[in-house]
């Protein structure tokens, strides 16, 4: 089995890997118009202020939309298709698209999952119980 590919994390990403490392969710927060924001970037897309601060959020959420994936676009996971990429609206206000165990239904409750890989670790989401 090959072993995925650690991220490159940049000026803006760096925090957010770090954290998944310590298993918490850290997402950017503006400085000017105080909305969350997934993914890390530069400016804020509403505001375009380039002020932010990186805010712990609990990774909690409802399933929006979700697809099978079938071909692995990435060959380190081809041993592991089908599987799902869920979108999902966080309690905390993003959305974000992530890998999900199992298939879920729309409006599926999850909670975060941190999968770890040699020299990183994946953000995933898992259906409650």
């Amino acid at each position: 089995m090959n072993t995925p590919a650690p991220p490159e994390p940049d000026h803006d990403s760096g925090p957010f890997w770090v954290a998944l490392d310590e298993e918490r969710i850290v997402l950017q927060r503006c400085a000017g118009c105080d909305r969350l924001r997934f993914p890390p970037i530069g400016r804020c897309p509403w505001c375009r202020e380039p002020r932010s601060t990186w805010t712990p959020v609990d990774g909690r959420g409802r399933v929006y939309s979700w697809t099978v994936v079938h071909h692995a676009f990435e060959p380190a996971f081809a041993d592991d298709v089908p599987y799902v990429v869920a979108t999902v609206d966080l309690d905390d206000g993003p959305r974000i698209a992530l890998r999900c165990a199992g298939v879920p239904d729309f409006g599926t409750r999850v909670s975060p999952a941190f999968v770890r890989h040699d020299g990183w670790t994946e953000l995933r989401v898992v259906p409650d119980a």
